[in-house]
């Protein structure tokens, strides 16, 4: 029997009183509306705010909040203040996620309240995930993950419950544009957005533009492939990077895809975060 939004409110419910992680992705959107209908006042939505969060994904996230009345701060997070996070090693969501989580305890204290909550569910289980372990030290709950919910049924749920980010396209944090071992730095992250801003403009959906110093790689939706490689549109896309400040536009025939960067991991490199 597929778990019900009501199922979803109840299991919330016996938390008490929590602190949401809450990024304006559809995950953690549920979460957020869940944990409000369940707890109302004592449940409260934080957003960290930092060079690798957009102000486009701030500002949609702020707009949520509203949509759904929960109670809503926005925080400053100051991962970038760590080199090993700066280093951008391969467990770089760890140090993110810690700080996150550092910050949002304080919160939870001050507060009053029971458990931190985030959006990490059963599809995350399969993939590298480093910040869950970040999330496990810290004691932080998945309720999605607790009650086995896949992303499909996280739609499914979303939608049932009349959120408008159900079909939403899946987000990622900036820093995820660089590769592995390469510094992350706010102007590189700038160039990152105007990029693949620039790129919706012309109407292509999901994007990702990654970051190889001069080359800017274009991930995009396969059936969004054929139109991209027309020689008009190519043009537009490389002026659209080059604006941007990169040298050179490369597009990636694999199409858009989560965690590219990771296909440069040894295989040796654990592919689940485990606590």
């Amino acid at each position: 029997m597929q778990t019900s939004y009501e199922q979803l409110v109840s299991h919330v419910e016996t938390m008490g009183g929590a602190v949401i992680a809450f990024s304006g992705g559809v995950d953690s959107t549920l979460v957020v509306a869940a944990a409000h209908d369940a707890l109302g006042p004592r449940a409260l939505a934080v957003t960290g705010c930092s060079p690798t969060y957009s102000a486009d994904e701030r500002e949609q996230a702020v707009a949520l909040a509203k949509f759904l009345g929960v109670r809503h701060l926005l925080i400053e997070t100051r991962e970038n203040d760590d080199p090993t996070y700066r280093s951008n090693p391969a467990n770089r969501c760890y140090y993110c996620k810690r700080e996150l989580f550092t910050e949002l305890r304080a919160i939870l204290q001050r507060e009053g309240l029971s458990v931190m909550l985030d959006g990490f569910n059963a599809d995350d289980r399969k993939d590298f995930r480093p910040g869950h372990a970040a999330a496990c030290e810290l004691k932080v709950r998945s309720p999605l993950n607790e009650l086995e919910l896949t992303k499909a049924d996280i739609r499914r749920l979303a939608r049932q419950r009349g959120l408008p980010n159900w079909d939403q396209p899946a987000c990622a944090c900036l820093a995820s544009r660089i590769p592995y071992g390469e510094e992350i730095t706010p102007a590189r992250l700038q160039r990152v957005v105007k990029a693949e801003t620039a790129i919706r403009s012309l109407g292509f959906g999901t994007v990702r533009v990654r970051d190889h110093g001069t080359v800017a790689r274009i991930e995009l939706e396969p059936r969004d492939l054929p139109r991209a490689t027309d020689k008009d549109w190519a043009q537009q896309l490389t002026n659209a990077v080059k604006m941007a400040g990169f040298l050179y536009a490369c597009l990636d025939l694999q199409g858009y895809r989560t965690g590219s960067m990771n296909e440069a991991l040894p295989t040796t490199q654990p592919r689940e975060a485990t606590p």
